[in-house]
């Protein structure tokens, strides 16, 4: 390629939204641009980069056994009907019509077409496992676009689905698509932290994230000091301390507590501990129904585990006119303790306990009045749960949940992530089942895989930048080399050009700037883009007989190779 066929080519300016290094530098450097928020044209540099990673994802692939293919981008929405995704997917889905009014929903994720395409066969017990897989548009209303690349609504997934007789067999793949994405990430030149996590609107019963560590990603984690044990925010668990578990209950006891609404507040007017206070916070989740939330008042809700225990889609905090027309209650003084008797007809509360309140013996809290409190509520004896649960935020600095190891918190980005799904999506959809070896239909026990591309190289971007601009690892560089001639000799220019034929000849990938510009707009044009080697004719190289080597990694220096050294010299750096 020749910088001055090139389209789009480098520039100064910056998006203005633009907050991290990776969205200023690949839009500096002429990789992509924006279209509208959160869509974005992959220019012909970014397009080189993103189908060098999509090549190593599908080597790594097709080796462990997975076969390509492609589903249709519009998905008939009936298929999302059938699973109950259509409008609980937990991003907006966007949908659109045909002319005929045949309804359709643009792809955000893909498990219900593949569950469609396999039930379109007659397959048998011995037919199983496979795994199949896409690289495809997907398309996700993001509430909020950011990043550059990280959080897009439209973007290339490479999306897996296996199938399996049974959980046996689903976990020999689950780990093998584990091995497989730690080798593609390696490759990538990426360290992954892999993470326990939510399956979120995917379903299932676990997953987990391979994450990146940086301050520009969104998954917060708590991990271990020896990593043995890593989680996602949504899902971390750790030790509750036994607090007062042993001390004899005390009669219960209301009293008058002028006192402003929050946590602390009822600290100063009682001068008891935090811990010992119950903290009550109301929910109204996607079916209507207020969830209340009961907790150790040291600890905060995760409104993730939530969902999980009451079985809802979406929660939102209830408003304080709600609580006090439809529960009866107070906000700040809120209670478990006799709250239905203040419900409002055809009001359904589900009240979810924490399984802290355990460690917990004579608990102060609200009445369900204002400026009324209790003192000594003891779970069991003055109040009792619909559902008691771990739905309990973990903290840095908490305990592991055998009580021995600090967690440390860290953030990051996600790249990649693997499901279980066992049978959700074969016992919600008709016909998806496999014939066993006594002739009988049996659901699929099935798992899921997925790869963000753009995301990916939004995240080697993050990686691998200096002060200069990007640096790309040799395996997704745009090209390898970055030939360029420097001055109007005629020579000089002759010697560029036989050197750019000659090497794109053999192989090797050169992007050639050929423009008749400065030497240092070239210099930092070159530092812009990242191309991992520089090679610079000049009448000076040509006098001492080669061309300057210099790589753009970090404390490398110009030297002269050897026009007849080069291109051994290339070979092994190409090779290494």
């Amino acid at each position: 390629m020749r910088y001055s066929k090139l389209f789009a080519k480098t520039q100064k300016e910056v998006p203005s939204d633009a907050s991290l290094i990776s969205h200023k530098l690949l839009h500096q450097a002429g990789y992509i641009r924006e279209s509208n928020a959160g869509r974005y044209f992959f220019l012909p540099l970014g397009n080189r980069v993103q189908n060098k990673i999509i090549n190593v994802v599908r080597e790594e692939m097709d080796a462990a056994g997975a076969q390509e293919m492609l589903a249709p981008v519009l998905h008939p929405l009936s298929l999302w009907q059938e699973t109950n995704r259509d409008n609980s997917a937990g991003f907006e889905l966007m949908k659109i019509e045909d002319r005929r009014g045949a309804a359709f929903a643009l792809g955000g994720t893909a498990e219900e077409m593949f569950v469609d395409v396999v039930r379109k066969f007659q397959i048998s017990y011995k037919d199983l496992p496979f795994n199949i897989y896409q690289f495809s548009l997907k398309f996700r209303d993001e509430m909020r676009a950011r990043g550059g690349l990280l959080r897009v609504r439209e973007f290339i997934m490479k999306d897996a689905y296996s199938f399996h007789t049974n959980e046996e067999d689903f976990k020999l793949e689950y780990k093998k698509m584990w091995d497989a994405y730690v080798r593609i990430f390696e490759k990538l030149g990426l360290k992954c932290v892999v993470v326990e996590s939510d399956n979120g609107y995917i379903g299932g019963d676990y997953c987990h994230e391979f994450v990146v560590v940086s301050e520009a990603g969104e998954s917060r984690f708590l991990m271990t000091e020896d990593g043995e044990y890593a989680a996602h925010e949504d899902v971390a668990k750790f030790y509750k301390e036994d607090k007062n578990s042993s001390d004899d209950e005390l009669d219960l006891e209301e009293v008058d507590a002028v006192r402003g609404n929050t946590m602390e507040d009822g600290v100063k007017f009682h001068n008891l501990p935090l811990w010992q206070q119950i903290k009550d916070v109301v929910f109204v989740d996607d079916k209507g129904r207020y969830i209340l939330a009961v907790i150790r008042g040291d600890f905060d809700v995760n409104e993730v585990k939530l969902k999980h225990a009451v079985d809802a889609y979406d929660l939102r905090p209830a408003h304080d006119e709600e609580i006090r027309s439809d529960l009866g209650s107070e906000p700040g003084f809120i209670s478990p303790v006799g709250i239905r008797n203040g419900l409002k007809d055809g009001v359904e509360l589900v009240i979810v306990g924490d399984t802290s309140l355990r460690t917990v013996k004579n608990a102060y809290g609200g009445a369900n009045a204002k400026n009324v409190d209790l003192l000594n509520v003891n779970i069991g004896r003055d109040y009792n749960v619909d559902i008691e649960a771990d739905i309990a935020m973990a903290e840095a600095g908490f305990l592991d949940e055998a009580g021995k190891r600090p967690l440390n918190e860290d953030k990051g980005i996600e790249v990649g992530n693997i499901f279980q799904l066992g049978y959700h999506y074969s016992n919600k959809m008709s016909g998806a089942s496999f014939v066993d070896d006594t002739g009988m239909g049996q659901p699929f026990y099935m798992g899921c895989y997925g790869i963000g591309i753009g995301r990916t190289m939004a995240t080697i971007a993050e990686v691998f930048n200096d002060e200069n601009g990007l640096v790309w690892p040799k395996n997704v560089a745009p090209f390898h080399v970055y030939l360029a001639s420097v001055g109007n000799d005629e020579e000089v220019i002759a010697k560029a050009d036989e050197l750019y034929k000659n090497l794109t000849a053999s192989g090797v990938e050169v992007f050639y700037d050929d423009r008749d510009e400065r030497p240092g707009s070239k210099f930092k044009d070159a530092d812009l883009m990242g191309m991992p080697l520089r090679l610079v004719v000049s009448s000076r190289s040509l006098e001492a007989g080669g061309v300057e080597w210099k790589l753009r990694s970090a404390g490398s220096e110009p030297e002269i190779v050897a026009l007849s050294e080069l291109e051994t010299k290339l070979a092994d750096f190409l090779a290494n």
